[in-house]
């Protein structure tokens, strides 16, 4: 005769016991609940701290490229260092929103070109290993400019030098400077396309100047990995729990 587990209840009928959760179902409800906390933080995280731009140009290539939705952190103008990669909206340029990389800050002073083609900043020359090399060779035959950046602006530059629409173009107005509380988002990252998604690295290339470098980037990152890791998690999860049902489903029949 086989046993079954029962209980009485106040009646004094004998009631199936309930079965208790198994090992199985708890991890699979912990590991959905965590990977949902994690997606849904980092969703909220890169809503709330990133905002995205279309770049329409090709001036910032190779580094941002023409179409592409780059992601930009809102940032203080005391903030903003040589190298950081800013949005800004300088009505007396365009009257649009541009990018472009600060290479000047207030008190620098700015020229154009060494031996080398490479720019100076304060007499020291700049080697900046985002452009590409034929980029930095066409420099060479380029005007020539040297700048004293008033405190409280930037002096910024395409990385596409032949072709960007930059300082260099605008000398005659504030001597190509832009006001730093004109800069409205750091850029820090690519979205679109998808092909080319990824964060855009802090540069070193101003690191041996004294004052302001290339800013620490935000939580972009890990918004991102938290995200993408919370949801592939879920899934996972889920997709086990499925499988690891059926397979229980299927043992019963055979036995």
């Amino acid at each position: 005769m086989t046993a079954t587990s029962t209980r009485s209840d106040q009646s004094g009928q004998e009631q199936p016991r309930r079965r208790r959760p198994s090992l199985g179902g708890l991890l699979q409800g912990l590991g959905i609940t965590v990977g949902l906390i994690a997606m849904i933080g980092g969703f909220v995280l890169l809503a709330v701290q990133y905002r995205p731009y279309s770049v329409p140009t090709n001036s910032m290539e190779p580094t941002i490229a023409a179409g592409d939705t780059v992601l930009a952190h809102p940032v203080k103008p005391a903030d903003i260092g040589r190298g950081d990669i800013v949005i800004f909206n300088d009505p007396l340029w365009e009257g649009s929103d541009l990018v472009k990389r600060v290479v000047a800050v207030g008190g620098d002073t700015v020229a154009c070109c060494d031996s080398s083609g490479r720019i100076t900043v304060d007499g020291h020359p700049v080697t900046e290993p985002y452009l590409q090399q034929a980029n930095q060779a066409t420099l060479l035959g380029q005007s020539r400019f040297s700048v004293l950046v008033p405190k409280g602006r930037l002096f910024l530059l395409g990385d596409n030098r032949p072709v960007s629409q930059d300082s260099r173009v605008h000398l005659n107005i504030d001597d190509g400077t832009v006001a730093a509380d004109q800069v409205v988002a750091r850029v820090e990252g690519i979205a679109w396309p998808l092909g080319q998604a990824g964060t855009v690295p802090r540069t070193n290339a101003f690191d041996a100047l004294p004052g302001p470098d290339a800013t620490a980037h935000g939580p972009l990152a890990p918004a991102v990995w938290a995200t993408v890791g919370g949801a592939v998690l879920v899934l996972l999860t889920a997709a086990l729990g499925t499988f690891g049902g059926l397979a229980r489903r299927l043992r019963r029949r055979r036995a």
